[in-house]
């Protein structure tokens, strides 16, 4: 380890030992200093009391990703401390925990909402889709009437014939998704998560299973769209894929249609559903 990091990691550590609280805890007693005793921090890593304070002091080895992770555990770090704390010690991020997300915070849908005429919505390493804007409702899929496990990209473009039929090109799409797809779950370590989506894609999906056994892997970055739509005619939309800063497991897609008129009409498309009773709602 450089004697940089070394130095830094040693501050670090120091630093956020001494904002604990002891009571928090369980730990009692007359304290000249605050926080916790290096020795309590070594407790509850089931470390050495030794070795932790070298560390502390800039004297101890790099330490293992397992012990870092319980010094992580134990000094109650965030996940973004967590991360700084292992490029410190061993020179790189930890390896990814996959959480699953239950929805976006109220910025995120201010900002799908602020692309007035851009279908636009947020997914999950698995692909779920959690938040989407009124563009994305009459272009894409109205995934506000759909129950929340059907929300999925891949369980829509291989299971819905609604959704392929409005594909120029589905073979070359699907298969594109598919790849993405892998991608995304090993990008945001949630490949053991997407164990059971994949098999019941290949039992319900010939072509799925297909797709998934080539092990093609492709970069969902940018790209140009086709899609036929009942209203909106045969047009064209390019894509560009963002991910979410500090969130590995969260993706923004943006489509933009390139014929002006086209978003127009996606304009009025949105005005007419708004005005719509939702009894009347097709």
């Amino acid at each position: 380890m450089p004697t940089d990091n070394v130095n830094t990691l040693a501050a670090f550590l120091r630093d956020r030992r001494t904002r604990l609280d002891p009571a928090a805890f369980g730990f009692s007693g007359r304290r000249r200093t605050p926080g916790l005793r290096r020795e309590e921090v070594a407790q509850r890593a089931n470390i050495s009391p030794t070795w932790y304070t070298w560390l502390e002091q800039g004297r101890g080895g790099a330490p293992s990703a397992d012990v870092l992770d319980r010094i992580a555990g134990s000094l109650m770090l965030t996940d973004l401390e967590r991360e700084h704390l292992f490029i410190l010690a061993l020179g790189r991020p930890p390896e990814l925990r996959y959480k699953p997300v239950q929805g976006v915070s109220p910025r995120l849908q201010r900002l799908l909402d602020a692309f007035d005429a851009c279908p636009a919505f947020i997914k999950t390493a698995t692909w779920d889709v959690l938040a989407w804007n009124r563009a994305a409702a009459v272009v894409l899929t109205d995934y506000g009437k759909l129950p929340p496990d059907r929300r999925n990209i891949l369980r829509l473009v291989f299971c819905s014939p609604t959704i392929r039929s409005k594909q120029k090109d589905w073979e070359g799409m699907a298969r594109f998704l598919v790849g993405a797809f892998r991608v995304d779950a090993a990008r945001a370590g949630a490949v053991k998560e997407i164990a059971d989506l994949v098999d019941e894609l290949c039992r319900a999906s010939p072509d799925f299973a297909t797709f998934w056994k080539e092990n093609d892997v492709y970069a969902p970055s940018e790209g140009v769209k086709q899609l036929r739509h009942p209203q909106l005619g045969t047009f064209e939309m390019e894509y560009s894929a963002f991910a979410v800063d500090g969130r590995p497991d969260l993706g923004l897609l943006v489509y933009n249609p390139l014929d002006e008129q086209v978003k127009q009409r996606i304009r009025a498309l949105i005005d007419r559903k708004v005005g719509m009773d939702p009894a009347d709602d097709p």
